[in-house]
């Protein structure tokens, strides 16, 4: 058997006919919205990876912080010995658990980007020669069927990116999530935590003004794909804390009175002076609401491991 193998689960079309949906849905809708994951074209992917670094974007590096000092704490408490990771990417900060992970067979990366799990399937195989990659075109929010592989199973969802679902979703996505577990297999979970209003703003709107370009590239990715006309200089880049929801809210406010067409839709949208159109939802967290979450689902919380200044948490919760 060969060490690495890629399975197609989405058809080859499924995204181009998910962003003709999502945008004619969203910007339909009153308020006006778009989901996050079209940010990330190669550009949008450039420019996140651009982000992870700048100074007021912490929760990268408090992610690490943990991943590096509880890898080991990680792998003793789970066992595991396949790996499935959903939104891998790169799989650049899965290696900390893959190198905990003496009992490890079998790594399982979930995602829609083709190259992405084929360059870092293909590096993983071969710095490890006895590991097994079972990668996956997929899209980790719909149900998956994951291949046969041996438990137990820890299933890793890093990066805080489950603040990006709204309370249904997120709902509806652990209990997929739970769908794939045996009891006793496991669930270790990113989440970014409640702060100070200041840094959590400061995070999404950088004195660099590399996150406004992340943000304005949604439109970029609409015009390209869409025929669309926006014209990214027409919308301010807006980053808000919603106190009542603990969510940090990306959205483009339009500097003027403006009608964008979008040929592919057969759609013209007139956006007011000042209108906004959110195009992203980051969710914050504290340990009880997880806790919560975690157990409506089926799952319970029972490691909890924060940075040392107590920004980012890593949870484990066990299928029961």
């Amino acid at each position: 058997m060969s060490p690495f193998r890629l399975t197609r689960t989405l058809p080859e079309d499924t995204t181009g006919a998910a962003l003709r949906t999502d945008v004619r849905e969203g910007l339909t809708a009153s308020p006006r919205t778009l989901p996050p994951k079209w940010f990330y074209d190669a550009r949008g992917s450039e420019l996140f990876e651009e982000i992870t670094g700048l100074p007021e974007y912490y929760p990268t590096r408090a992610e690490r912080e943990i991943l590096r000092a509880r890898a080991g704490d990680i792998a003793a408490a789970s066992g595991a010995r396949t790996l499935v990771e959903l939104g891998s990417g790169s799989s650049e900060k899965t290696r900390y658990l893959i190198d905990a992970l003496t009992t490890l067979r079998t790594y399982v990366p979930v995602d829609v980007s083709e190259s992405a799990l084929a360059g870092a399937g293909r590096a993983l195989t071969a710095e490890r020669p006895g590991l097994e990659v079972h990668a996956l075109i997929a899209d980790f929010t719909a149900r998956l069927a994951l291949p046969a592989t041996p438990g137990p199973r820890l299933v890793a969802f890093l990066g805080g990116t489950i603040g990006n679902l709204l309370p249904a979703e997120r709902a509806a996505f652990l209990a997929s999530v739970r769908a794939m577990l045996a009891p006793g297999d496991a669930l270790l979970l990113g989440t970014d935590l409640v702060k100070d209003e200041r840094v959590l703003v400061r995070a999404y709107d950088d004195a660099a003004g590399v996150t406004a370009a992340f943000n304005k590239n949604v439109l970029r990715v609409i015009n390209r794909e869409l025929g669309a006309d926006f014209d990214p200089d027409a919308f301010d880049h807006v980053a808000a804390w919603d106190a009542r929801r603990e969510w940090i809210e990306m959205r483009l406010r339009s500097r003027a009175a403006q009608t964008v067409k979008i040929p592919a839709l057969e759609l013209a949208v007139d956006f007011a002076a000042g209108e906004e159109l959110r195009t992203e939802v980051s969710a914050k967290f504290r340990q009880e609401g997880v806790r919560e979450e975690l157990s409506a689902a089926g799952l319970d919380l029972t490691r909890w491991w924060t940075d040392e200044e107590g920004r980012f948490a890593l949870s484990l919760s066990v299928a029961r």
